[in-house]
């Protein structure tokens, strides 16, 4: 078996570094190292995106047919890899990612004609109406309700933990349409605009207490608001069908590339934190076996990935594979996460302010600690959004093993 590169790959990936050098620049990277969650802003996530998209490179994982890259799998990898390694800012998911695979697969040409060009240039900001209180992983027990009235749906109840609502011109919602014995078959999927009358987003502030732009999560209200019956995805009563096959897209995403990155960042703070006799943490045998133990769990991360996405390249769907990688994948980092905590110590307790842009007193400790503890905070739902890891292992008992 030939595992090194080709020419032409290693050309490409020539190419993506050299993007990345022109266009990641100093600014970007300063404001991404003091984020304490991975998101810098629509600013700046908007300029990244449509650079990407100048290049051609903004959808890799799209048909040709609505502009995507047209990268073979080894492409991906790489582009995926070379990003990943530099800390380039993630593209946001729920337009590029989520949404519009469903528009692609299950809407209507007026749909694709008008949702999908705007997804692709970062002209529209998306966030996803799944989660609401009382309905998390049991997805199918959502309340809120739409009414058809003809012309249009009457759309009330809420949303919660809507990351960067706050940003969105559009929600992609899971909405109650019929009551129904077996809940999953009276739920409907619809596209609103989030500049409606009767819709109100509110912040959640949660244990990283980022301010604005980082704050991330939010609660979506609707109270009697007016959707277009246009706006409908496919079948009314068939929004679970859609609902399955979006998470297939949430879940299914590489995640070796960013805990790599992670090792990475986990050795460099080891070889930094002195333990004493001139020798430093990376030097102590107990957590240099926990790095390791860690790292082969990546490279048998990694090696799935590619098992997948090799499938992904031949036209394949990811089907329930995906809830391999996204139980593995939010695990191992947590437990970066966790090994980054400890390596830091006690420099991971004054963090609260630390990297707050009107704070003008120097850090406590190094530079890199003050966004160690907030990143692990935030990284505790990782293995509860799209669908619990306990979940996730249903779903893999089920639909991988037969059980």
């Amino acid at each position: 078996m030939q595992l090194g590169f080709k020419e032409e790959d290693i050309k490409f990936r020539d190419e993506v570094r050299s993007f990345i050098k022109e266009t990641f620049t100093d600014d970007m990277r300063k404001t991404l190292s003091l984020s304490k969650n991975g998101h810098a802003g629509k600013d700046l996530h908007v300029k990244w995106q449509k650079s990407l998209y100048e290049r051609g490179w903004m959808a890799p994982n799209w048909p040709e047919q609505y502009g995507g890259a047209g990268f073979t799998s080894t492409q991906k990898y790489i582009f995926e890899s070379e990003m990943a390694r530099e800390g380039a800012p993630r593209t946001i998911p729920f337009g590029l990612s989520m949404v519009a695979p469903v528009i692609m697969e299950f809407g209507s040409q007026e749909q694709k004609d008008k949702f999908l060009p705007d997804i692709l240039e970062s002209n529209v900001w998306w966030c996803q109406g799944y989660s609401e209180p009382g309905s998390g992983s049991d997805l199918a027990s959502l309340q809120c309700k739409a009414e058809n009235q003809g012309d249009h749906y009457l759309v009330n109840g809420t949303k919660i933990w809507t990351t960067m609502a706050q940003y969105a011109d559009w929600i992609f919602c899971l909405v109650r349409t019929s009551k129904t014995e077996k809940p999953q078959e009276g739920i409907s999927f619809l596209l609103i605009d989030m500049k409606s009358p009767g819709i109100e987003v509110r912040p959640l502030i949660t244990l990283d207490n980022s301010p604005e732009p980082h704050q991330e999560v939010n609660q979506v209200f609707f109270e009697d608001v007016k959707v277009p019956i246009e706006n409908l995805i496919g079948e009314e009563n068939k929004g679970w069908t859609y609902a399955k096959y979006l998470l297939e897209f949430e879940r299914g995403t590489a995640y070796s590339p960013g805990l790599y990155r992670g090792i990475k960042n986990l050795k460099d703070i080891a070889r930094d934190t002195s333990i004493g006799d001139g020798l430093t943490l990376l030097d102590d045998n107990d957590f240099l076996n926990k790095i390791n133990e860690c790292e082969i769990q990546i490279q048998a991360m990694e090696f799935v990935e590619l098992r997948i996405f090799s499938a992904l390249s031949a036209g394949q769907r990811v089907g329930p594979e995906s809830s391999i990688l996204k139980t593995r994948g939010t695990e191992i980092g947590q437990y970066l996460q966790e090994l980054a905590v400890e390596a830091i110590g006690y420099w991971s307790h004054p963090f609260v302010e630390d990297t707050f842009a009107n704070v003008n007193e120097p850090s406590i400790g190094p530079d890199y600690a003050a966004t160690i503890t907030p990143e692990y905070y935030n990284g505790r739902k990782t293995t509860i959004y799209a669908g619990s890891n306990e979940i996730q292992r249903n779903i893999i008992s089920k639909a991988v093993l037969g059980l």
